[in-house]
């Protein structure tokens, strides 16, 4: 039996929020790797303080650009961020 639109776009957004911590947690892990406080990596890429306290935190939602201008701050790229596999901290640098 297929399940209500309502349950699948629950689902959707419980999955939703769990991409959005993890990669909250990435930029954090990485940010504090780098030595950066949230002030200058939010300098070097443009982003926000808040608006990056809230991705860190897995509060909202980043537009691809701005994870591409604080992956580059962070020397990796923007995909990295977004891969689970990356997770455990074995992020490729590009060269």
């Amino acid at each position: 039996m297929p399940t209500s639109a309502s349950k699948r776009e629950d689902e959707r957004g419980a999955v939703g929020a769990r991409r959005r911590v993890e990669l909250g947690r990435r930029v954090r892990a990485l940010r504090q790797e780098c030595g950066l406080s949230q002030e200058a990596l939010a300098l070097a890429s443009g982003v926000s303080r808040n608006m990056l306290i809230q991705v860190g935190w897995g509060q909202r939602g980043i537009l691809a650009e701005r994870l591409g201008d604080i992956a580059q701050v962070l020397g990796v790229r923007a995909g990295d961020l977004l891969d689970a596999d990356q997770a455990s901290g074995g992020f490729d640098r590009p060269e």
